[in-house]
């Protein structure tokens, strides 16, 4: 498997990878204008070129996408054919790697939680619903540090 960033020509495949994974483990419990802002951000092809995005790839097939904006995962799916197999785990580790990040943050979907929590992330607060309809639970993420 290789993990790298995406290329300019990979944004849509991505984007495609985490609309479908959203609509299977997601969408089921979002109200319709959370639906309409998960698609309209994912859409949006100048704020993605903001974003730091991973991709987790294995002989030309897409597997996974961690988007981060700095220190905050915007998003993070893997195809669902290839869940439990350590990739999601992969991406993280690159971005860290490469961000050198030591505090980071996340709004997990409710899903999710469980998946982040074995990355290492706490939740900050309850369950919240933004104005625009997305669910989620803010996160953190904390580097160990030595002594």
């Amino acid at each position: 498997m290789e993990i790298r960033r995406a290329q300019e020509n990979e944004l849509r495949p991505a984007m495609d990878l985490c609309w479908r994974v959203f609509l299977e483990f997601e969408a089921p419990a979002y109200p319709w204008e959370g639906l309409i802002a998960f698609y309209s951000y994912i859409s949006d092809t100048e704020k993605l070129k903001g974003l730091t995005i991973y991709t987790a790839w294995e002989e030309n097939r897409l597997l996974g996408v961690l988007a981060a904006d700095g220190s905050h995962i915007a998003l993070f799916f893997v195809d669902s054919v290839f869940h439990r197999r350590g990739i999601g785990r992969q991406l993280f580790r690159q971005y860290l790697a490469e961000s050198g990040e030591r505090h980071v943050t996340v709004h997990s979907a409710p899903y999710a939680e469980e998946i982040y929590r074995r990355l290492g992330f706490s939740p900050t607060a309850t369950e919240q619903l933004a104005p625009d309809g997305i669910r989620y639970i803010p996160m953190a993420w904390e580097r160990e540090t030595r002594s």
